[in-house]
């Protein structure tokens, strides 16, 4: 895992920003004279403003920054407040859930102040926080957003030479049928069921199951996706216990070396998050196993609590996506292959524009949201080339359409290459190829799919109108022609497994 690919050292430098703001905002909160209960709060809402704001631009992300106390003080108030009365506690959670999750339909700002608010719940009761505490938790959010912000947008602001990775526009829909509003009733509905059997494990370690129901419902869509969360989520949880098992325990809450395990276990989970959940799990129990250290707590029993919540949320997890407004992994993967399939003839369409003169085309930005796309895919995917998956016909047909995704996509980076070259050729047998490429992709997609930008109109007219009347140039057209054939040949490849039943394909 931590051998995986690390363009430009991003995941470390992000990584390392991260103890570093995590660390000041503790630090801080303990000169500041606040109490170890605010501190720890600190720390959160420092690690949550460091993890969770993911806007496009810098700008952006300062804002969203911004407005974390403006979603995390009303969350604050309620949770302290109602700490005494269980039942009215436990509907102002669900309805913080339910408020949380639809807030994704805002993209990345409602996103990161929807898990800002519900970690401000969570958090109360993880700290068993009480009215009285509520000034200086307001504090100690307040400095440690501030402290996070300094950090991130003036002593290491990354961002400025590196932007954020992009991601693809989510799938669109209607009423019930809009990912977040699905997604806000099926999160809703594994967290009740989480509350509910999680109190009947502990009254005072309940909020486990909650948290991880929650949690396994961040960045999946579909059935599927959600079983491998869950399950990875459990994979990580009993490997951290294990490790807290021969460290936390043992420590019992010594103060030096207890903090420099934390430091340990945030850069372990800013490190892995992209590429592994179950690692990044591990280092979460291992970072709570040290708190309870901290608040004197801890015992070998709390930890197998800690298991068995998790299993309880994990469960709750997929019965919810099973059970409330399901949505398989067939039909949301369709739904993803056929908008990458769609950007494939974009960008075709964009390269021969470009190639006969067109300065407004610009094959390479789709060729970029391709990657974003085909990187979508995969997630979408993964249940279906997961190990364990026992549907070996299925497991072999996803591998299928994956490796020739991928081709496409090298052809398509090979096609704006050539187009991006001042002197690269041009002729009337590109256009042609251009529309065997087109004619192709619309065998394999429906015309009214929806979610799936059309070739813009203006890039159309520019590729068939240069066609005939291209003056010679020094270079020939057949680097083109060779993308084009090969994108031509693996889209025929493609009709086998993406028209098979999903029976016999994916689920």
């Amino acid at each position: 895992m931590f051998t995986a690919p690390d363009p430009g050292l991003l995941r470390l430098r992000v990584s390392t920003r991260a103890v570093i703001g995590v660390g000041l905002s503790v630090a801080a909160a303990e000169l500041a004279g606040l109490s170890l209960t605010a501190s720890i709060t600190a720390g959160l809402a420092a690690l949550l403003a460091l993890f969770t704001v993911q806007d496009a631009t810098t700008r952006r992300q300062a804002v969203t920054t911004a407005l974390l106390p403006v979603a995390g003080f009303p969350v604050l108030a309620l949770a302290t407040a109602l700490h005494d009365a269980p039942l009215l506690r436990d509907l102002a959670f669900l309805l913080v859930v339910f408020c949380g999750a639809y807030a994704r339909r805002w993209g990345p700002r409602g996103h990161a102040l929807g898990i800002f608010a519900f970690m401000q719940f969570f958090a109360t009761q993880f700290l068993h926080a009480v009215p009285g505490q509520l000034p200086e938790l307001y504090a100690a959010v307040a400095l440690a957003v501030a402290v996070s912000a300094a950090v991130r947008f003036g002593a290491w602001c990354i961002e400025r030479r590196t932007p954020p990775p992009a991601t693809p526009a989510p799938l669109t829909g209607r009423g019930l049928a809009r990912p977040t509003t699905r997604q806000a009733f099926q999160v809703t509905a594994a967290c009740a069921f989480a509350l509910a059997l999680g109190q009947l494990l502990s009254q005072e370690r309940w909020y486990w199951a909650v948290g991880t129901a929650w949690w396994i419902f961040v960045n999946t869509t579909a059935r599927g996706e959600t079983l491998v969360r869950g399950f990875r989520r459990v994979l990580g949880t009993v490997a951290g216990i294990g490790a807290g098992l021969l460290i936390a325990v043992p420590l019992a809450g010594a103060p030096v070396p207890t903090a420099a395990l934390v430091a340990v276990c945030v850069f372990g989970i800013f490190y892995t998050a992209a590429p592994s959940y179950s690692w990044m799990m591990f280092f979460v129990t291992v970072m709570a196993g040290l708190l309870y250290g901290l608040l004197g707590v801890l015992h070998p029993g709390l930890l197998l609590l800690r298991f068995e919540e998790t299993a309880v949320g994990a469960i709750g997890a997929a019965l919810a996506v099973a059970l409330v407004l399901p949505v398989t992994t067939h039909g949301a993967t369709d739904a993803w292959i056929q908008r990458t399939l769609h950007c494939v003839r974009a960008c075709t369409a964009e390269a021969v524009a470009r190639l006969a003169g067109s300065d407004l085309a610009d094959p390479a930005a789709r060729a970029a949201e391709l990657e974003l796309l085909l990187g979508r895919v995969r997630v979408s995917l993964a249940p279906l080339i997961h190990p364990l998956s026992p549907f070996r016909a299925r497991k072999a047909r996803a591998r299928q359409v994956l490796a020739l995704l991928d081709e496409c996509a090298r052809e398509v980076r090979g096609l704006a290459s050539v187009a991006a070259d001042p002197y690269a050729g041009h002729d009337a047998r590109l256009a042609a190829a251009c529309w065997r490429v087109e004619a192709a992709v619309g065998a394999l997609v429906s015309p009214g799919t929806p979610n799936a930008p059309d070739t813009p109109g203006a890039v159309r007219d520019t590729e068939r109108g240069a066609t005939a009347a291209a003056d010679p140039v020094p270079l020939p057209a057949e680097p083109a022609l060779a993308h084009l054939h090969g994108l031509e040949t693996l889209l025929a490849q493609l009709d086998e497994p993406l028209r098979s039943s999903p029976r016999s394909a994916s689920h």
